[in-house]
């Protein structure tokens, strides 16, 4: 029963979690419950916890994926930021075509609410348990130009391939045209020929194709501006033709962006939840259990917690 408290508590809030199991199993169990005992076993399962492997050993052919990424959520101390990391292996990707999206089959996480150092600390070892600084070129470091991230993971793995998210790169493309353009078609056009440049690994054309353009009004040249500093501070993080090669070919955040919603939207920023650092920490750390498939570390914790002797007031 506690296993199911703590499955359903990480899963959803915990009124409308104490309701489904009262209706599923015919358990009368109040929200306090539910919290208490999910609040007890998320503890256990800290950042030391996190980086242990959860995926099989990475082969020779294999290439290691790791993204990082933050995303805000609501504490009685304000909007806080909770960073994200996701470790997965090119066999784990499922290539998607026109008509389907691809998938990943299996990824390993890791969130930590707070400083940036002990989860930095905590991706160091995570990685390092999947070969780490040794897989060179076969780890894959994936990110949308965060200075912090990008610092990491230059002084960490610098035989890496770093790769700034594309997406990003054209999201910060389409502001610019947004601005700069009059006629919306012709920005259409132009910002989809830098599209397809940035592809080909043509940074050096599109970075001139941005300054040809004049713009008329200041707001649309301090954007120009902006958006030549962020393509020139990410130029070797751009070889978007050479990256589709590698592994399978992926060159965009698309992975911890759906991991953001999947492992902490989904729980953490319902309507109305203000979360204090330690209830949002134990939950996130069973929503990263559940999500790298290792949830038998909660049943081994309940298992053990059960086989402690009783407490006996040795004072009464």
């Amino acid at each position: 029963m506690q296993e199911k408290m703590v499955y359903a508590g990480q899963y959803d809030n915990y009124g409308s979690c104490n309701q489904l199991i009262n209706v599923l199993m015919g358990q009368e169990i109040s929200s306090a419950q539910v919290f208490r005992v999910t609040n007890a076993y998320g503890a256990e399962l800290g950042i030391d916890e996190q980086v242990e492997r959860s995926l099989t050993p990475v082969q020779r052919q294999e290439v290691v994926y790791a993204e990082i990424d933050g995303s805000m959520i609501q504490t009685r101390e304000g909007w806080k930021e909770v960073k994200l990391g996701r470790v997965f292996k090119s066999s784990a990707c499922v290539v998607g075509t026109e008509q389907e999206r691809g998938m990943i089959m299996e990824s390993q996480y890791m969130a930590y609410l707070g400083d940036k150092n002990p989860f930095s600390r905590g991706m160091d070892e995570l990685l390092d348990a999947y070969g780490g600084t040794q897989l060179k070129d076969r780890l894959v470091l994936i990110n949308d130009g965060a200075v912090w991230i990008h610092n990491w993971c230059k002084d960490m793995y610098p035989n890496a391939v770093h790769v700034l998210d594309y997406y990003h790169a054209s999201e910060h493309l389409h502001e610019f045209v947004g601005l700069a353009f009059k006629d919306a078609e012709a920005g259409k056009n132009w910002a989809q020929e830098q599209k397809n440049n940035l592809l080909e690994s043509k940074t050096a054309e599109v970075i001139q194709a941005i300054i040809a353009i004049k713009c008329s009004t200041k707001q649309a040249k301090e954007n120009q501006e902006n958006l030549l500093n962020y393509y020139r501070d990410n130029f070797l993080r751009m070889d978007y033709k050479r990256y589709r090669k590698i592994g399978c070919g992926i060159i965009g955040s698309g992975a911890i962006e759906s991991a953001h919603k999947a492992i902490i939207q989904k729980r953490l920023k319902q309507a109305g939840q203000r979360w204090s650092y330690k209830g949002a920490q134990n939950v996130l750390n069973l929503r990263v259990t559940n999500g790298s498939n290792q949830w038998c570390k909660v049943i081994r914790n309940i298992k053990l917690a059960a086989e402690k002797p009783p407490y006996i007031n040795l004072a009464a």
